[in-house]
Formats: C-alpha cells, structure tokens, sequence
C-alpha cells in the first residue's frame, strides 16, 4: 500500500507491480473515507499533500 501525492502516483503504480506482479487499485482520496483508518497526510515521497491510495 503506497500513499502518494499526484506526482508521485505513478511511481507509487511500478513500485506496486514490481512487488506483487498485478496491477493495483487507485483510491482518490479527497473522494474516498474509511471509517475505520485515517490516510497519512503527506507523500511517501516528498512533503506534499497526499492525495491517493494505492493498494
């Protein structure tokens, strides 16, 4: 599971692929909560604003 910024989504989508040989689901976010588990704020990447989850 990679939370990313818009920049860095596509890194997030190799890295992904790399480790489990299948393509990942893309969660936007800003359009997106969970009851039970609250998103990092920021990239894994960098300091931006984290806007989806790939999982």
């Amino acid at each position: 599971m990679y939370v990313v910024c818009k920049d860095h989504v596509e890194i997030a989508i190799d890295e992904f692929v790399d480790e489990y040989e299948e393509a990942p689901d893309i969660v936007d976010l800003q359009k997106t909560h969970f009851a039970n588990w609250e998103a990092p704020t920021q990239c894994e990447h960098c300091q931006a604003s984290a806007r989806f989850l790939v999982v």
